[in-house]
């Protein structure tokens, strides 16, 4: 079997009601999917994390011509092929987002080939059901965001979810308001997590971990920049609540530094941006050598949940023991309009957990109707 084709598709489309994280609108939901096709017509999927299709796009170009005709089973030895023809000029970013891309399509392939579940080629499943975390609570222009939010907390409780992630970096004061308002809502029952996506210096990111720290939340994301690696360390000193990031961090060689500086509490690459699924396991092993716990961020398609369900299902626990901690899935629940379209079989909670695929690659099947409707001009 020898690798014939890289193909990319591009899809876009705009959103009913606008919504805003502490860093910009979102008028439109892109995405960047790739297929991965062998010569007996075999073919795997995988995505690329980021709004930046048309850039990411042209790297998987540049990439193409030392991919093809390669043997698609090799996916270690392409992946250092596709970094170490890209780490000149990107060890982050980009073109670690098009590899990613290009890993997921071949383990998908891969597994397909086979008639095995990726997990499976990766020594699993240690669990073949993880328990999801809503993620939502996302600024819209309603006149009444606070009554907007607390209403979305309810409908996830009553949709099963027994975690959700609070979207915060609108102001100190703000974020202290949502978070008591949203306890007192939910009650003790419900587990919350907070993500500010990097809005504070240390100073303002420390003065709400304190406030909100008699709340019993469950991790602080992103408090700060990515790059503030002591700022990191300085909030995980001033509070008890545990300091999560990694969404904006590239490759093992990132995570490295973020885990000998003891900088987080909760690691979370995303499959579809630190290198894909062969870098998502690796970096995961090296956090558990660190006794740190792991929980990929995922906020994509339905190919994305699949590839983080196939990577957490043999997540180590950290710590092991009889009764571990278990990893959790992120489960975006904002307006994404071709989100689980484009999958025949779309991925769904129930009762708050979602069942690991178990079939061949990531366990899904492309609709490709829906992939022409929502493929960009």
């Amino acid at each position: 079997m020898k690798l014939a084709e890289i193909r990319c598709y591009r899809l876009d489309a705009p959103l009913e009601q606008p919504f805003a994280y502490s860093q910009a609108w979102f008028e439109r939901r892109a995405a960047l999917l790739v297929e991965a096709v062998a010569d007996d017509g075999t073919s795997g999927w995988g995505e690329c994390f980021g709004p930046m299709t048309r850039a990411m796009e042209g790297a998987i170009d540049f990439l193409r011509p030392a991919l093809i005709v390669q043997d698609p089973f090799a996916i270690e030895a392409l992946w250092q092929s596709m970094y170490n023809r890209t780490r000149d000029h990107g060890q982050k970013g980009i073109a670690i987002e098009a590899i990613s891309g290009v890993d997921i399509a071949l383990w998908d392939l891969k597994g397909k080939a086979l008639g095995l579940p990726v997990h499976r080629l990766l020594g699993g499943p240690i669990r073949t059901k993880l328990q999801a975390y809503a993620t939502g609570f996302y600024r819209t222009r309603a006149p009444d965001q606070l009554g907007m939010l607390l209403a979305e907390a309810e409908r996830h409780v009553a949709d099963g979810f027994s975690a959700f992630k609070l979207k915060l970096g609108f102001g100190v004061d703000d974020d202290i308001k949502l978070c008591e308002a949203v306890r007192k809502k939910v009650g003790d029952r419900i587990a919350i997590m907070v993500d500010a996506n990097h809005a504070y210096d240390a100073a303002a990111a420390t003065r709400l971990a304190r406030a909100i720290e008699p709340l019993d939340i469950g991790w602080f994301e992103e408090p700060v920049t990515p790059e503030d690696i002591e700022g990191y360390k300085q909030l995980k000193a001033a509070t008890s609540i545990p300091m999560a990031g990694g969404e904006a961090e590239f490759t093992r060689w990132g995570f490295r530094r973020l885990l000998t500086k003891r900088a987080i509490d909760v690691a979370q690459p995303d499959t579809c941006a630190v290198g894909g699924i062969s870098e998502c396991k690796k970096v995961a092993d090296m956090a558990a050598a660190f006794g740190v716990r792991c929980i990929p961020h995922c906020w994509g398609t339905g190919i994305a949940v699949a590839t983080a369900l196939q990577v957490l299902a043999v997540m180590p626990n950290v710590p092991p023991g009889l009764h571990p901690t278990e990893p959790l899935l992120e489960f975006d629940r904002s307006e994404h309009p071709y989100r689980m379209a484009i999958l025949k079989a779309p991925i769904a909670p129930k009762g708050g957990w979602v069942d690991v695929p178990s079939g061949p690659g990531l366990g899904i099947e492309i609709d490709r109707k829906a992939l022409e409707r929502y493929r960009a001009a």
